[in-house]
């Protein structure tokens, strides 16, 4: 029941956390979807075409990048992951969306990924917790058992004792002293 107790407080902190990344990531296809609306182009063109233009013209290929304080349209560099910054700094490219930048969106992803591995840690640590309180219950138990099974040992040593005295005293070789010798009569 304890268990159950804890897993529920501790999830619910996790589902709060998970919702509203959840949230933020829906939030962000769904302004993506409405600011992008699809229009059909007829033929790829190369992006360097549209340079001089607007950033919204020139993101209509997902293969360009727009530079905007040389408002270059370039094609994306695929060999990297993140476009140098000798092609344009992080802080003013654009791609996908003109108003999301590089740099605020990989701040904002470390800062996601951060929060969702840090509530899995504190997940699993809650569990691993709430798990060892179970095994000192059943620590607790089997102490118990222990002790039990020790005091039934002791009580019946001693009736075995007691037998054994009564023994020796039946056929008189019953010691006053227990730490005399006994003598043979």
């Amino acid at each position: 029941m304890l268990s159950v107790v804890c897993t529920r407080l501790t999830m619910s902190g996790v589902y709060r956390a998970s919702a509203f990344a959840f949230l933020l990531i829906f939030y962000g296809v769904f302004l993506t979807t409405e600011a992008q609306t699809p229009t059909p182009s007829p033929a790829p063109t190369h992006c360097a075409s549209r340079s001089n233009s607007s950033c919204a013209e020139c993101l209509h290929n997902v293969t360009c990048l727009w530079c905007s304080p040389t408002k270059q349209c370039i094609d994306y560099p695929v060999r990297n992951i993140l476009p140098p910054s000798s092609v344009c700094p992080l802080s003013d490219a654009r791609w996908g969306l003109c108003w999301v930048n590089f740099q605020i969106l990989i701040i904002t992803m470390s800062v996601l990924g951060g929060i969702i591995v840090i509530g899995l840690l504190v997940c699993c640590c809650r569990c691993c917790k709430c798990g060892r309180n179970g095994n000192k219950k059943e620590d607790a138990k089997v102490e118990r058992q222990t002790r039990a099974r020790k005091s039934r040992q002791k009580a019946k040593s001693t009736e075995m004792q007691l037998r054994h005295d009564e023994i020796r005293q039946k056929y008189g070789m019953a010691k006053d002293n227990p730490y005399a010798r006994m003598n043979n009569h």
